[in-house]
Parts: structure tokens; C-alpha cells; sequence
């Protein structure tokens, strides 16, 4: 009998029996336990032997499922991610214990990304805690950003911009360089204070993402942040979408049309955009046969931007759910991550068969002039606001979707 039980007989006058009864009911209860004996090393072997020994328990097949990309990619992210962070090293505690490995944490944050679930699911099978698992995905969209972004969200060079022409010339659009639109981000967490600003037309907090993307489903250009009460013309006004051709820094794509020549390239965008120079919209109620098929064909290469966004929802789950974060930096980390992720993948999966014999000088037998990229600095206000007044030109508008409309018209009578 212990020192408690001897006290509490001395200072209670009840039965004897009475208070043994109690203190056996209380002894017997299980303790609560401070921590959980995960066994990481265990952990650590079974995905190893699951996904990346040299004869793996899953196929590739599975794999490319799971961790939407091959597993050489993945491994060689996890390399650049590990020789960036300390972090994803594996280290012994104060124990002499190893803790968890790179694998672990990444594919913890992988699994996040790509199911759009909470920390807490991962502990099933990573054996990874909730708060390791979302401070693992934090760390590794930030890694991913500052290791990668300066290839995957990059401006489009001189070999981007050549192949983007050729194949818009292909499908009838001389001069186009991909497709711009919005998409919203339900925000589930978003603060109190803040629901009336991100409240927009379909009544719940929502976050803009405005990108531009390419026949590939390359996202050239990403902006995102903008509360969702704002509308695409709101959002791009905000956008730095046309800072490098209005800075005089973005290349001077050359092209002609219908006997008109033109020195900036366009985005095709639906019908809530301005009437800019560097847009080419469709027509609401095209009446002939000559407007109905540049309207079908105009609407038929808009969509390359909305299927990226499909693409980019259905492989990273978690920025077509709705968004569980507090903070708004952490969101836009995790779009941007999302978004240079996507771009690995089409790069390591794209199919360049169809443009590997093109030659981008000769199109369709049609001798176009050599593309000429201009990289020098701003020469003065007065021509920044030349090249902004240009951007926005309305006859231009007017003009490049007319020449369109008419050579469109002759390659349907010519085929």
C-alpha cells in the first residue's frame, strides 16, 4: 500500500473498503501517453521497399499515380530539395536515434500536394506527426520555389518563343503566345475580417490565380493573390503580365498578317478583357460562316489555359479543395510550388514529336522574318508610355482580329 493511500486513511473517516475500492479503480486506469513510438527506421525501410528499391513492391505505373511524376524526377527534386535544406537531412536526436529521412518528409509533403489531405492522414503510413508533416510541407514548397523557380517560371527565351509562334501558326493564330485566364481557390480559413473582400460571385472567400498557358500546358505567367471579389479586368490591372513589353524587355516578335505587319505577340482571352493590341477575343454572335469559324476556332485554343487549370487541380488536389491555411503567404507558397511542380512534369513528359523536325524559320511554306529579341533597358518615360499606349491600342485590336478573321477564312478555303 502506498504513501497516498495510507494519507488518505488517516485524513477520511469513511470505510475502510470504500476508499481501497477507489484507489484500485483509480490505480487501474491506463496513464496517458506523451509520445508515440513511431519507429521511423521501419517506416523508412517499407517505403523504400514499396517505391524506390531496385525491384519496388508498386510499379511505375502506381507510382506515376501516387506521386503524380516519374520516380526520377521525384528523386532528382529530392536531391536539389535535400542539398538546399538541411532540414530534409537525416539527423540523430539527442538520443543517438535517427530520425526521419528526406523520403519521408517529401513524400509526406508530396502526398499533401497531391491529395489535398491533413497532416494527420500521412501518420498512417509515413509515420510522420501532424505538426512534422506540415512544417515538412512548408519547408519543401519554400526549397521548391527557391530552387526552382527561376527555370520553371521563367519568361519565355528565344527557343520558347519560336516554338510558341510555329505552332500557333499551325493552328491558324500567326503571332499567338498562349491563352490567358482566372481561376478562383476557395479559401475555407480565411479570416473573419477579411470574408467581405475575398467574397465574390459565387459567396464564399476565394483567392485569384490569373496564368497564362501555353498548347503544352506550360504556365508562362502566374499572379496570384488578389482578393476573389475582384473580376479578371480588376486582376489584371494589377498584374505585371505586360511589365517586360512596356519596359521596352520583352522580345519584339515580328509577324505578318493579310498584308499587315505586327510587332507584339497576343494572348487569346474570353470576352470580359479589353479591347488591347495584345489580345484577341472571340466574337459574341458571329453572323456569316466566315465569323462562325474564327469564333470556333478563337474558343477552341482558349481552353488550352482552362484545361492547365484542370490539369494543375487534378494533379496537386489540394488547390482544388478548399484551403485550410491561416496565412496567406503560406497559400501563395503553395500555389507557386503547385504551379513550378506542373511545369517539371510537362517538361519531363512532353511528347515533342510533333515539332522535333519543324523548322521554325519555314512555316507552311510561308517565309516569315527572322525573330528579333530585344533585352536592353528602358530609354525614357516618354517611350514607356509609347509602348503602354501601344499594349492598349484599340484600332490594333480591331485590325490584328480582322487579318485573323480573313486568314482563317483562306486556309479553310485552301484545305
Amino acid at each position: 500500500m502506498n504513501r497516498s493511500l495510507f494519507r488518505k486513511l488517516l485524513l477520511d473517516d469513511s470505510d475502510e473498503d470504500e476508499i481501497i475500492e477507489e484507489l484500485v479503480m483509480e490505480t487501474s486506469q491506463p496513464k496517458r501517453r506523451r509520445y508515440i513510438r513511431r519507429n521511423h527506421l521501419a517506416s523508412h525501410e517499407r517505403l523504400f521497399l514499396d517505391y524506390f528499391a531496385p525491384t519496388p513492391i508498386y510499379t511505375p505505373t502506381l507510382f506515376r499515380r501516387r506521386f503524380r511524376m516519374k520516380r526520377s524526377l521525384f528523386l532528382h527534386i529530392q536531391s536539389k530539395v535535400e542539398a538546399y535544406d538541411s532540414y530534409f537531412v537525416q539527423k540523430r536526436n539527442s538520443a543517438n536515434k535517427l530520425g526521419l529521412s528526406s523520403l519521408q518528409k517529401i513524400t509526406a509533403a508530396f502526398r499533401m500536394l497531391a491529395y489535398g489531405v491533413s497532416g494527420d492522414l500521412i501518420d498512417e503510413y509515413v509515420r510522420i506527426g501532424e505538426t512534422t508533416a506540415l512544417e515538412s510541407l512548408k519547408k519543401f514548397v519554400t526549397a521548391v520555389i527557391d530552387v526552382f523557380s527561376e527555370e520553371y517560371l521563367r519568361k519565355p527565351n528565344n527557343e520558347d518563343i519560336a516554338r510558341l509562334l510555329a505552332h500557333g501558326e499551325r493552328r491558324g493564330f500567326p503571332g499567338m503566345l498562349g491563352s490567358i485566364d482566372c481561376m478562383h481557390w476557395k479559401w475555407k480559413n480565411c479570416p473573419s475580417a477579411w470574408k467581405g473582400q475575398y467574397c465574390g460571385h459565387i459567396r464564399e472567400p476565394t483567392i485569384i490565380l490569373e496564368a497564362v498557358a501555353s498548347y503544352d500546358l506550360w504556365i508562362w505567367h502566374a499572379f496570384f493573390g488578389l482578393p476573389g471579389s475582384n473580376n479578371d479586368i480588376n486582376v489584371l490591372e494589377r498584374s505585371h503580365v505586360f511589365n517586360e513589353l512596356a519596359e521596352g524587355r520583352a522580345p519584339a516578335v515580328h509577324y505578318s498578317i493579310n498584308g499587315h505587319d505586327y510587332t507584339m505577340g497576343y494572348y487569346l482571352a474570353d470576352g470580359i478583357y479589353p479591347k488591347w493590341a495584345t489580345f484577341v477575343k472571340t466574337i459574341p454572335a458571329p453572323q456569316g460562316q466566315k465569323y462562325k469559324l474564327f469564333a470556333a476556332a478563337q474558343e477552341a485554343c482558349r481552353k488550352d489555359v482552362e484545361r492547365a487549370f484542370g490539369v494543375l487541380q487534378a494533379r496537386f488536389a489540394i488547390v482544388r479543395g478548399p484551403a485550410r491555411f491561416f496565412h496567406l503567404e503560406t497559400l501563395q507558397k503553395i500555389m507557386k510550388a503547385c504551379i513550378i511542380l506542373h511545369n517539371m512534369i510537362v517538361e519531363d513528359e512532353r511528347d515533342d514529336n510533333e515539332v522535333v523536325d519543324l523548322d521554325y524559320e519555314q512555316i507552311d511554306g510561308v517565309d516569315n522574318p527572322p525573330l528579333q529579341v530585344l533585352r536592353e533597358q528602358s530609354d525614357g518615360f516618354l517611350s514607356y508610355m509609347e509602348r503602354h499606349g501601344r499594349i492598349r491600342d484599340r484600332e490594333i485590336h480591331f485590325q490584328l482580329q480582322s487579318d485573323l478573321i480573313e486568314h482563317l477564312w483562306q486556309l479553310q478555303g485552301e484545305s
